[in-house]
Parts: C-alpha cells; structure tokens; sequence
C-alpha cells in the first residue's frame, strides 16, 4: 500500500465511476477484497480499481453478478480469464454482415407513404427495427437496414403497418425457437465436453470452444437459408397449383342456388338413393325434367331451341 496509490471509497468511486453504495455492496458480495483500515479510515489500493473495471467489463459483456463472483475466484486462484473472455466475446460478435443505420424521421415517413405513423414507429421500437437515439428525437437507429427494406417493400406492395408488425412478432417466435433447437444440437454433439465435468474449462479448452464457435456460426444461417428455400419453392408451387385449380373448377361448375323442398320429399329420395345422394339426386332429375320439357317444345314447334325465347 505504501508504494502504491491510495485511495479513500470516495475517491475510489469517482476514479472507477461506480457509486459509494455499489462499492460497498460489492464488498460485500465478496467480489471486491476489504480495503486496509488504517486508524479510522478505510483506504483502497490500485488492486481495487483494478477489480472495479474488471467487473464493470463483464457487466458490459452480459455476466450477471453470480457468474462474476466465479470467474474472478478462478482468477485469483492462478487460472487466466484471458480464454474465457474471449470465447465470451466470439458469442458476443456480430451474427450478422449487417451495419446498423441512421435514418430521420422524414426519411421514415416518406419510405412508407409520406404520411407519420406514431402508433407504427412506436410497434418498430418495440420489436427492435428502430432504436431511438438519445439526446436526438428526429433520428432513429436501423440495426437491421435489411429488416427495414423488407417493411417497406411489403407496405409499397399494400400490406398494412400492422399487419407487417403482427407477421414479424409472430415469425419472430417461430425463429427464436429454431436458433434455441440449433443452439441445445450444438451443445449436446459439440460443446457438452466442455461445460460437462467437475473442472471449469482451461483457456485452451476455452479458446478451442471460440474456435468452434466461429465455424458453426454460419451453419445456423446457410441450414435456414436452404431450408427456406426448400419450403418455399414447394409450397408455392402447391398453392399456384391449387388457386389456378380452384378458379379452373368455379368456371367449370354450373351456377347453384339453394332450393326449399317439401322434407316428405326429402324423405322419399332419401329412402331411394340414401341421404349422402339427395343433392345429385335432385339435380339430375331437375336437369332431366328440362330437357324433357325442351324436347316437347322442340316437337311441338319443329324450331330451334331458340323459339323458346319467344313463347316464354
């Protein structure tokens, strides 16, 4: 302590930017070591400040307190947090060759009609599409230009705000719970030996994990991209063929309308023909009493089936 900085918890807290309080909790969770008394004051070294950064760090890396505790045991235990930090930061990376955006809120409007939408800008922050950006209200941040070009490709093309915003929600489950599949097949085939047994991976173990990781990340998005593909061409090609079908067989069938028959009626052709053939029943025999009837007027006249215009 002697040869090194010397600092009071206030001055601790105004190096590292942590508050007093958390300094203190810290302490007492057991993630930062007692500071030394020295008659009546408390003084911290450039070991605590040290330790502050590091677990602010991981905090930005998404480690929750707990986990924290544990990596840094490890660390003062001898075992470096060089390997596992890295593997922590392969997962972190970017998943996507996407850049994020900026995009005004005049550029929003006119990309989608010119006309301000709050109710949908709104629905788009909460799913994720825009970002606000703080301290500017009139400039949104896009962390996926491509998601947004999709947007307003189907709303050019008549598809409502909302409807585009409730197809999204709903496919966005569908695809969390395909990356959750992919991500429990990957641990139990690739990375089970690392995270199984009763000692916490070395660096080498963990920077052969990072390894991995970077190999398969593609995998999740080249296996989603063919399959979509797969499923698209053959479902397309079915509904084409069954909407050309359905307008191909209206055009064919004759007109119908629904006629009140007499349920003795009813009865009789059911004893007849049973009750599954009534309909065709009925038909056929009206059908046959027209052409009777046309066939009368044909004798009776000698003219051609176009006389019965006339007599009516």
């Amino acid at each position: 302590m002697s040869d090194a900085a010397v600092y009071r918890i206030e001055d601790l807290a105004h190096a590292s930017g942590a508050t007093v309080r958390t300094i203190r909790a810290y302490q007492d969770r057991g993630l930062l070591p007692r500071p030394e008394r020295r008659g009546r004051a408390n003084l911290y070294s450039e070991t605590h400040l040290a330790r502050l950064r590091r677990i602010a760090d991981l905090l930005d890396r998404g480690y929750t307190l707990a986990s924290i505790k544990e990596l840094l045991e490890a660390w003062d235990a001898g075992r470096g947090l060089g390997g596992v930090l890295g593997l922590v930061a392969e997962v972190d990376g970017p998943w996507t060759d996407e850049e994020a955006v900026r995009i005004s809120r005049a550029e929003l409007d006119e990309r989608f009609g010119g006309s301000p939408d709050a109710a949908a800008v709104a629905d788009a922050v909460e799913l994720g599409i825009l970002e606000p950006v703080p301290g500017d209200e009139d400039h949104f941040l896009v962390p996926s230009p491509q998601e947004l070009a999709v947007a307003v490709e189907l709303h050019s093309a008549g598809v409502p705000l909302s409807a585009i915003s409730g197809h999204l929600r709903e496919l966005r489950g569908q695809v969390e719970h395909i990356a959750a599949r992919f991500l429990e097949f990957t641990t139990e085939h690739v990375f089970a030996r690392y995270l199984e047994g009763p000692h916490r991976p070395t660096d080498a173990d963990a920077a052969e994990a990072a390894s991995l990781v970077r190999r398969l990340r593609p995998l999740a998005q080249q296996t989603v991209d063919a399959e979509l593909a797969r499923a698209m061409r053959l479902l397309a090609v079915r509904h084409l063929r069954q909407h050309l079908g359905g307008q191909g067989a209206a055009s064919a069938r004759p007109m119908s309308r629904s006629v009140v028959l007499p349920e003795e009626t009813i009865r009789a052709v059911e004893e007849l023909v049973g009750a599954e053939r009534v309909a065709e029943f009925v038909g056929l025999a009206a059908e046959r009493e027209v052409r009777a009837r046309v066939l009368d007027v044909l004798a009776s006249r000698g003219g051609p089936p176009g006389d019965l215009d006339e007599g009516g």
